[in-house]
């Protein structure tokens, strides 16, 4: 059996990270990873080198995603490597900025956030689709209770992510050769809750900062390799009867898909 072949964005840390690590180590798949640090991409290729089983199995593109020749780049080194096949996208590059009210925000912000969030995953979903209807392929957008649930300060994320749930829905309507699964990573310890510790002081209401800083004292916070898993697993093998549906990363439904 042919090894599938992944795109990930936002590989260099965190959940992208974890993903692209456990896609290679325990899915058999190929991965070209995506981010913006070549040192970071480059450290990643060496650890999963180091086992010599593992050599040659991921690959990279150093790039904005916001750039359409990063996405075209990306694409085109999927189904120029290994067996000229793209079998799945994992979308996960995003930020949380701007965080702050809609009074105090910028649309220049807003709009920087939907490049990212929204509008860069549009790009390489569009350039990636000729491919993945070739492959029967699959969509997997990192999503965020915020596309269901609204934060104070939290405007750009939350409804980027919104867009983006719905994106998913619309995607899995119109491609029907194609799996699209959204995904709920839940509070993941990653370096955006240290952007939420450091600026949501300010930018979040009392109750609802205190949350996310309590998750950090008492250790609460998911390790990036238990949603990681779970979308890595579901790039390879989600089946298509879940298409366009948005699911938490622990449902139930899903256990299957999650790290033993």
């Amino acid at each position: 059996m042919t090894s599938p072949t992944l795109i990930v964005t936002g590989a260099s840390r965190g959940i992208g990270r974890s993903i692209a690590l456990l896609a290679i180590q325990n899915l058999g798949a190929n991965v070209i990873g995506v981010a913006r640090s070549q040192e970071a991409l480059q450290k990643l290729s060496h650890h999963i080198e180091a086992d010599l089983q593992l050599k040659d199995r991921f690959k990279f593109v150093v790039g904005d995603v916001t750039t359409k020749s990063t996405v075209s780049e990306a694409v085109t080194l999927a189904t120029k490597s290994w067996s000229g096949k793209l079998d799945g996208l994992v979308l996960n590059a995003g930020v949380l900025d701007p965080l702050g009210p809609v009074s105090s925000t910028t649309v220049e912000d807003w709009k920087r956030a939907f490049d990212i969030n929204f509008f860069s995953i549009v790009t390489l979903v569009q350039q990636a689709l000729p491919a993945l209807r070739a492959s029967k392929g699959r969509v997997i957008l990192v999503s965020s209770g915020a596309a269901v649930n609204p934060y104070h300060g939290w405007g750009a994320y939350c409804t980027s992510k919104a867009a983006l749930k719905m994106f998913g829905e619309i995607l899995a309507t119109e491609e029907s050769d194609i799996t699209t699964v959204s995904i709920r990573p839940g509070v993941v310890d990653t370096d955006m809750q240290g952007v939420i510790r450091e600026k949501g002081v300010t930018g979040m209401v009392p109750a609802q900062y205190a949350k996310f800083v309590n998750l950090h004292e008492t250790k609460a916070l998911l390790h990036p390799d238990q949603p990681g898993h779970v979308i890595a697993s579901l790039a390879v093998k989600a089946p298509s009867s879940i298409s366009g549906k948005f699911f938490s990363w622990d449902d139930e439904s899903l256990v299957s898909h999650r790290k033993q």
